[in-house]
C-alpha cells in the first residue's frame, strides 16, 4: 500500500502554479504576489513560499525587488501537456466509492492531472445555474460528471469544454458517456413470477424530473406488460434527503405495504433494510429486496443480497479512450454500455401469504 502524501499548503499552491505554467497560462513573466493572493484565496506567506519553491526548481527566475519573476521553462517541460481532468461527483459520499478511487488512480497513472472537484452535484443542488457558475470558476480541460440530471448534462453538452457523462440521465443528450446496461424486465419478471404485484422502485428525484429517465420508464412499461397499472405508488417521488426517504417509507408501509422493493443504491438499500428491521419486517419473509448497484458487502451477507452486478473496468477504459481523443483534438460524443447481470441472492422470495 502506497504511503499517504500529505502536502503543505505552499506545496499544493506550487503544484497548481506549475501546472498552469506548463499549460502556458502565463508567458514571459509571472504575475505578482498580490494578484495570486486574490486569485487563489490563500495567504501571502503561502504564495511567497510557493514562488520560492518554483525559483529553487529553476522554473522561475527572480529579477530583483518589485520586479516580476521571469518564466524559465526548460524545453522538455514546455512541451509537456497534461490535461486537467475534474471529476464532478454526485455527492460527498462518492469520494470513498471504490470505483471512483480506481478511476482517479487510472487517470493519474495515464499521465492526466485528475482530481475530484471541491463541490458535488448535491452541494450545488443539481441546479444548472449553480453548476455553471462553479464549473466556470474552476480551471479544467475536461470534466467527468457522475450521475448528472438531464438538465445538467444538457448544459455540459452545450459548452466548449469536453465533458463525459458517467452514468446519469444522458439518453438523447449529445454527450460522451458510459454506464451499465440495466434491464428492469429481468427483475420485474422474476418478482411477478414469485407472485408480486405491489412492486416499488426507489430512485433519486433527479431521475424522475422533468420525466422518468429511460430505465425508470422501461420499469413502468414492464409493470404494465404484466397487467400492473403503474402509478406514483410504484415509482414515488420522495426528494433527496434522509428525512424525505424515511417519510416515503412510512407512507408506503402505512396502508398497502409493497411486497417488493427495488432500490437504486447500496446506501439507500442499507437505510431501507434498517428501517424494515426496526418495524419487524425481514427479507424475504415479509418483503423482497433488490439493489440495482453492486457492493462488495453484499456477498458477505447471509443470505446474499439480490442485486444487479456489473464491471466498472469497461467504463474506466471508455473514459481513458475519450480523454485520448480529447487530448488529440478529436470530438467524441459516443455513449457506451457495459453488460449487467441480475444476481438473485436470498433477499427475494414468494409473495407473503398475508398479502
Amino acid at each position: 500500500m502506497a504511503k499517504l502524501r500529505i502536502l503543505s499548503a505552499s506545496v499544493q499552491v506550487a503544484e497548481h502554479l506549475r501546472d498552469e505554467l506548463l499549460r502556458g497560462r502565463w508567458a514571459e513573466t509571472m504575475p505578482g504576489g498580490d494578484y495570486l493572493v486574490t486569485e487563489l484565496g490563500v495567504g501571502r506567506d503561502t504564495i511567497k513560499a510557493a514562488l520560492q519553491q518554483l525559483e529553487d526548481e529553476g522554473i522561475l527566475v527572480g529579477q530583483g525587488r518589485r520586479k516580476r519573476r521571469r518564466i524559465n521553462l526548460p524545453s522538455q517541460l514546455s512541451k509537456v501537456r497534461a490535461l486537467r481532468v475534474r471529476i464532478l461527483l454526485y455527492e460527498n459520499g462518492s469520494r470513498a466509492r471504490g470505483t471512483n478511487i480506481e478511476l482517479l488512480r487510472n487517470l493519474q497513472e495515464s499521465g492526466y492531472v485528475g482530481n475530484f472537484a471541491k463541490k458535488t452535484l448535491t452541494d450545488l443542488g443539481m441546479n444548472v445555474e449553480q453548476v455553471a457558475k462553479f464549473v466556470n470558476q474552476t480551471p479544467g480541460d475536461a470534466w467527468i460528471v457522475e450521475a448528472g440530471s438531464r438538465e445538467v448534462l444538457e448544459w455540459f453538452a452545450a459548452q466548449s469544454v469536453p465533458a463525459f457523462a458517467m452514468y446519469g440521465v444522458k439518453s438523447g443528450v449529445s454527450i460522451a458517456g458510459s454506464s451499465p446496461k440495466l434491464d428492469p424486465g429481468i427483475v420485474v419478471k422474476r418478482l411477478v413470477t414469485l407472485g408480486h404485484q405491489r412492486i416499488v422502485l426507489l430512485v433519486r428525484d433527479d431521475r424522475l424530473t422533468p420525466k422518468p429517465a429511460l430505465f425508470e420508464q422501461a420499469y413502468l412499461d414492464e409493470l404494465e406488460s404484466h397487467g400492473i397499472i403503474p402509478s406514483p405508488y410504484n415509482l414515488p417521488n420522495w426528494g433527496n434527503s434522509r428525512e424525505e426517504f424515511h417519510r416515503c417509507l412510512d407512507s408506503l408501509f402505512h396502508l398497502s405495504p409493497p411486497t417488493a422493493l427495488i432500490i437504486s443504491e447500496p446506501k439507500l438499500f442499507i437505510a431501507a433494510r434498517d428501517y424494515l428491521s426496526q418495524h419487524g419486517l425481514i427479507a424475504p419473509r415479509d418483503v423482497s429486496l433488490v439493489c440495482l448497484d453492486p457492493d462488495i458487502a453484499f456477498t458477505w451477507c447471509d443470505p446474499e443480497i439480490a442485486h444487479v452486478r456489473w464491471n466498472f473496468a469497461p467504463i474506466s477504459r471508455r473514459i481513458l479512450r475519450w480523454l485520448n481523443h480529447v487530448d488529440h483534438g478529436k470530438e467524441d460524443r459516443l455513449q457506451s454500455f457495459t453488460k449487467a447481470e441480475f444476481v438473485e441472492g436470498g433477499t427475494i422470495g414468494l409473495v407473503p401469504r398475508s398479502s
